[in-house]
Parts: C-alpha cells; sequence; structure tokens
C-alpha cells in the first residue's frame, strides 16, 4: 500500500497530518530516551499519543514507514563513541495492554510465565567457552554499543559459567532504588544528578572508564535465553520456565517471576502488584511469555512485536486537582528542583499533594501556573506524577534567586534539557545536605536531628563542621530560646549526640561524605582494615596506599578518597571530628576469615556466613535490623543469591519467588527466621 493516504475527503488530511505530527513526535522522543538517556516527556504522555497514533492507522488502514507502530527503535542507530555491534537475533519490543482480563485469553489455553518488566537498559550477553565473550546494548533492536568492558563488573553477570557452548542471553541492567539514591548523592557536585535509576543505569553501563562503572552497583537481570546449544543440558530446553531454572543455576540473576494458566494469571498479577510497592528494583509493568517456546516461535511476528510474550502496565489512575504553586527544592549540588504543589488528592488509596517535576524544560511544558487544573497519577502506582496540564493559567515561573539563600540563580542546558542552579557557592542548602548526610540512620544515627533543625543551626552560625554539633554546649542559652525549641529540646537532642559519639568506625567513614563511599562500601573498608580501623585507615592514607586492593573498591573509590584526603580542610574536619568520639572496630576481616570476632572473642556461629533476606519479617521490626544483626555477629548480607551465599532466610520456604528458585537451583539452604535465630543461638 502507498504511505499516503487517499485524499478523498478533508478529514483524511487532517488525520494524516496529525498521524506524522505524532510520529514526529514519539520518534524524537524515543530517540532521545533509547539513544540519548534523556526523557523529554513522561511514560504517560508517550502512551497516551502512542495510542492515538495506533488508533487513527487502525481506522484508516495505514500505517506509515516512519510510525513507531511498526518499526523497532524508529529506524535509530546508536550514537556514542563506544563500538557498534550487530545483534545475531534482533531485539524486538513487546505489544503492550493495561487490560488484566485479557490475559487468561491471550494465553489461549497455554502455561505462561508471568515477570517483572524492569526499567534499565537491556544488554545482550553471549558466551563462548563458559567466557563473558561480549556485551552489547539493545539499541535500535539490530545494532547496539559494545560494552563489554563495563559488563564484567555489574552484579548477575558471571565471567565464567559451567556450560562450555554458545549462550546468548537477555538482561535488564537496573540499579535498586537505594543504590540510586546514594550514587546520586555521592555524585562531584559539579556532576548533574540524574533523575531516575533508568537513567543512572543506563549512563553507566555506556560509561567509557570501566573504572567509574565498576563503583557503581549495577545488576543485569537475565529475561531471556535466546539460544543455547542443545548440550546444554536444561531439563526441558522447550519450556521458558525450566531455562530461567537453568540460568540461575549457571550463575546469572533472574527476573523474578512465577508459572502461570489462564486460571492463574490474573491472581499472580495481583500478587505483584501487592509487592510493587516494596519492589528494590524499578519496574514499569508485567511481562507475560508463553512457557512453550517452539509453540510461541510458530506465532511469528508483526514485524515489531513477537506475538508469542506481551507486556502488561497497570492503568493509570488520574485524579484531577488544582494547582497551588511550584516550590523550588535546593539539593546540595545546588541544583534547584521544581515541585509542583496541589490540592490534595486521593489516589491508589494515599492523598498526594505534592509531585516532583524533575527540571525547568517539563515544568515550562506542563505552564503549571498557580490555580491551573492538572491531571495527578502514580507512575506503576507508587511516584505522583503531572500527567498533563487540563486548563493552565499562566507559565511556570522560574526564579532568578534562590528560595533559601536569596543568591543569583542560573539555567545550565544540557542536550536540550534545562535545569536551575544556585550561584551561590556559599548558600546553606549545599551546607544542609552535607549535614544531613552526616546525621542520617546508616551514617552518625542522630536521632532526632532533623534538615530544619541543622538548617536553623548553621543560618544561626552554631555549627560549620561536623565537630560543631559535639560542641553545642557553648550556645545552649541561644539555642532554648529558639522557636520550637526549649530545655526539653535541648537535653533530648544533647543525648541524642552523646549516644552518636559511640560509633562504628563504618559509619563514621559512610557519614565522612567520600564520593562513591556509602554504608555498604565503608563496611567492606572497616572489614578489610580490622582492628584499630581508624588509626589504620590513617596510616595507610599517609602512606598512600592502594584501597582498590579491597573486594568492591576499585580504582574510582580510591581516587576519590585521596581526592578527599588531599583536601586539607575535610582532612582536617575528620581527624577533628574523631577526638569527639569512641570509635569501634566492625567485625575484623580475621572474624570472617579464621573464625574469631573482633578484638579475638569467641567465635559466633554465623561469622564469615554470607545471607540473602527476602520476604517479610517477623520478630525484626524492618530488614535493616535483620541486616545490623547479622553484621554485628560477623556475618555478610548480600542482595542477591549466588553461589558464594550460605542461607537464603524466607519465612515462607516454599514460596515461588525468584530467590527462592535461585536458591534451589544452586542447593543454598532456604531457611525460615526461627531457623535463623536458633542457628545464632538466640531466642526468635
Amino acid at each position: 500500500m502507498s504511505e499516503q493516504i487517499a485524499l478523498n475527503n478533508g478529514t483524511d488530511r487532517t488525520k494524516e497530518a496529525r498521524m506524522r505530527e505524532l510520529i514526529g513526535i514519539l520518534n524524537a522522543a524515543a530517540y532521545a530516551y533509547y539513544v540519548e538517556d534523556r526523557e523529554v516527556m513522561s511514560n504517560f504522555e508517550y502512551d497516551r499519543l502512542y495510542d492515538e497514533l495506533t488508533a487513527l492507522e487502525r481506522e484508516t488502514g495505514v500505517t506509515l514507514p516512519d510510525s513507531p507502530t511498526a518499526s523497532v527503535g524508529a529506524g535509530y542507530k546508536a550514537v556514542s563513541k563506544l563500538t557498534k555491534s550487530e545483534h545475531e537475533y534482533p531485539a524486538l519490543s513487546l505489544d503492550k495492554t493495561k487490560d488484566r482480563d485479557s490475559l487468561p485469553g491471550w494465553l489461549g489455553g497455554q502455561r505462561g510465565v508471568l515477570s517483572w518488566k524492569l526499567d534499565g537498559l537491556t544488554v545482550v550477553l553471549t558466551y563462548q567457552e563458559g567466557r563473558l565473550q561480549k556485551a552489547v546494548t539493545r539499541g535500535n533492536g539490530q545494532i547496539g554499543e559494545d560494552v563489554t568492558h563495563n559488563a564484567v563488573h555489574f552484579g548477575g553477570v558471571p565471567r565464567r559459567i559451567p556450560y562450555g557452548g554458545k549462550l546468548i542471553v537477555r538482561g535488564e541492567a537496573v540499579m535498586r532504588y537505594d543504590d540510586f539514591e546514594r550514587v546520586n548523592r555521592e555524585l562531584p557536585e559539579t556532576e548533574a544528578k540524574y533523575k531516575n535509576p533508568r537513567n543512572l543505569a543506563s549512563a553507566t553501563v555506556r560509561l567509557l572508564d570501566s573504572r567509574e562503572a565498576a563503583g557503581r552497583p549495577v545488576t543485569v537481570c537475565a529475561f531471556d535465553l535466546v539460544y543455547a546449544g542443545d548440550d546444554a543440558g536444561i531439563s526441558d530446553p522447550n519450556s521458558k520456565n525450566a531455562q530461567f531454572d537453568w540460568l540461575a543455576a549457571q550463575g546469572f540473576t533472574v527476573v523474578e517471576h512465577t508459572p502461570v494458566t489462564p486460571d492463574t494469571v490474573v491472581q499472580a498479577l495481583e500478587q505483584f502488584e501487592r509487592e510493587l510497592p516494596g519492589n528494590a528494583f524499578p519496574t514499569d509493568g508485567l511481562v507475560l511469555i508463553l512457557d512453550d517456546e517452539a509453540y510461541g516461535r510458530s506465532l511469528g511476528s508483526t514485524g515489531k512485536f513477537p506475538r508469542n510474550g506481551i507486556a502488561f502496565k497497570w492503568q493509570d489512575e488520574t485524579v484531577e486537582s488544582r494547582m497551588i504553586r511550584v516550590e523550588w527544592s535546593a539539593s546540595r549540588t545546588g541544583l534547584l528542583n521544581p515541585v509542583a504543589v496541589f490540592e490534595p488528592v486521593e489516589i491508589e488509596g494515599t492523598t498526594v499533594s505534592r509531585a516532583s517535576v524533575h527540571n525547568v524544560s517539563i515544568a515550562r511544558a506542563l505552564r503549571l501556573g498557580a490555580g491551573s487544573r492538572v491531571l495527578v497519577y502514580k507512575a506503576n502506582l507508587i511516584i505522583p506524577q503531572i500527567a498533563e496540564t487540563v486548563e493552565s493559567t499562566g507559565e511556570t515561573f522560574v526564579p532568578d534567586a534562590c528560595p533559601v539563600c536569596g543568591g543569583t540563580t542560573s539555567i545550565h542546558e544540557n542536550e536540550g534539557i534545562e535545569t536551575l542552579y544556585c550561584d551561590n557557592a556559599d548558600c546553606p542548602a549545599k551546607h544542609v545536605g552535607r549535614f544531613t548526610h552526616f546525621v542520617a540512620r546508616d551514617a552518625m544515627n542522630v536521632l532526632g536531628l532533623s534538615e530544619a533543625t541543622l538548617e536553623t543551626f548553621i543560618d544561626a552560625g552554631f555549627v560549620r563542621r561536623f565537630a560543631d554539633l559535639y560542641k553545642l554546649e557553648r550556645y545552649r542559652s541561644e539555642i532554648v530560646t529558639l522557636e520550637g525549641f526549649g530545655e526539653k529540646s535541648y537535653d533530648n537532642l544533647k543525648a541524642a549526640l552523646e549516644t552518636s559519639r559511640k560509633v562504628k568506625f563504618s559509619a563514621l567513614l559512610n557519614a565522612a561524605g567520600i564520593p562513591g563511599i556509602g554504608k555498604d562500601m565503608a563496611k567492606q573498608i572497616s572489614r578489610y582494615l580490622g582492628a584499630g580501623a581508624y588509626e589504620r585507615f590513617m596510616t595507610l592514607i599517609s602512606e598512600r596506599a592502594d584501597f582498590s586492593a579491597v573486594e568492591g573498591v576499585g580504582a574510582v573509590i580510591n581516587d576519590n578518597i585521596y581526592a578527599w584526603a588531599d583536601d586539607a580542610d575535610r582532612l582536617s574536619e575528620f581527624t577533628e571530628l574523631a577526638a569527639e568520639l569512641d570509635i569501634i572496630d566492625d567485625v575484623s576481616a580475621a572474624a570472617e576469615n579464621d573464625g574469631t570476632a573482633a578484638g579475638g572473642t569467641a567465635a559466633t556461629p554465623i561469622a564469615g556466613k554470607t545471607f540473602v533476606i527476602t520476604g517479610g519479617l517477623n520478630g525484626f521490626d524492618n530488614r535493616d535490623q535483620l541486616v545490623a544483626f547479622i553484621e554485628d555477629r560477623g556475618g555478610r548480607v548480600s542482595g542477591s543469591v549466588s553461589a558464594k551465599t550460605d542461607y537464603l532466610i524466607n519465612n515462607d520456604v516454599n514460596s515461588g519467588s525468584g530467590k527462592n528458585k535461585k536458591a534451589k537451583a544452586l542447593g543454598v539452604p532456604i531457611i525460615s527466621e526461627t531457623e535463623f535465630m536458633e542457628m545464632c543461638g538466640a531466642d526468635a
């Protein structure tokens, strides 16, 4: 059929013009998203325009050649300095639905596998003779970029596997929400922050310097076995579920999944839905794929969409509200983020009144004037977002003065995206961020010391350096007269600070704010240092020792340590602080290697063992408490099951979760919380 619509009436001409307009908008958005790692519109808006184009194509019977509904990746090629590589098997995207009731019929009497649709960057891994040979990004589905130099450092990517034949696996490179927050927080002040975990994971995968990539915790979750030889030894090579089990046994981190039938698929979907708020990795829906691979292949594809699978996206519940104002939230880098404040509305069972707008470009596009009518939704049922402006009362006001210090602001443009910064190097917000991190639970753990109180103390001149917090007695008479304070509030704050003086070295190191060293990395370094960790740390710094010898540290973190240590003001601040504290050792490296606890005391039953935790808990208030319990007794906690895992703790030992399946495939014992406490010799 010709690409031109038969122009037999004015309506057809209008439809053709609209189709071409939509194709241009959608292809530009896809190019920015997949190739440049930029987000120029929300998923909600993209889906709305895509659905409009699809409806027009059905109505007219015409699909133009460059339509995103008919081509993979809109025909774009990856553009970067990375080497391009052609995929042996094209990576097609999946058709989608938001109708959960259609899924039993889609299965058509077949068994299927339901899994998370992770929101990251697809990477194709090729193995030969048991070794990783090549890792290539999805790119436009036909040609991607070779990122092997980075992939070898990512979680879920084994360098060697038992199987010696040719193997091709697709996986999604993702970053946990908590790791995203930490890495974003620890980026240099001169570097722009990332909007979401997907953008940060994607940028990390495509870094030119593998040393920098190694310092960021990216995990590749396998979601498709593309090719394996007949000698692979898969229990049922034709079963997607059996393939997942085999991949887990090979050492891959496999996306969480569950087998379904037409009778159970909606129930399984609802279980995923219940787990969504607590999911560690970002997702943008679910994937339903036919378990019978041969049958699925026999169905063919539409050119863009294979017929053996479908993506499910939750129907976004939109609620209309009225804008009150746009606030500009300051970060410790000086970045001012727009936040939409609107009349409270209830969405998905909770009341929301604020939504991040991410940057100046999006805020201006939405025209969020006070009084504007807006549609609000929760992206993936979690994050409040503005879907669109129904009726605007005016443009978004972008301040020319910082809301914190009153200093001048400036707009920075990077690849077409505008962001707002405070130009004042002495802006209190930049200092408040450091102190907020310093007093956090995983750092100095000063209970009850809020960001607002810190800001008050900094503005008043009571606090300039970390050690000043432990010298507030000098300002007692002034503090007790502050609004919201009094003798009791001061005494409570003093007691919290006194309690925090006794601190593990790993917490102190995390509190120091060295880029790249968060809670987990600080624990690794502390274990490596062993007894007398603080003194040994300072000695090694003076000797210019190589900290990249520590497992997981790498050259980038080593460089960060010395960039921090070479800043005379930062180093003196740290030593001045240490003089105010009672620094205690974490469990030493010796405790893990020879079974003795720090200081030479008797070993605990779990010293040196590695645990993974999943599911709900009964005897602990939260997972952090259980992690602390294990680490205090010399154990380790990992986020994913591997051949190095000693035990998986799960109160539902018969769960069909991905971690349970991988543990069973690897022969890792699955124990309940009660069994774990008995192992420790403690009461559950």
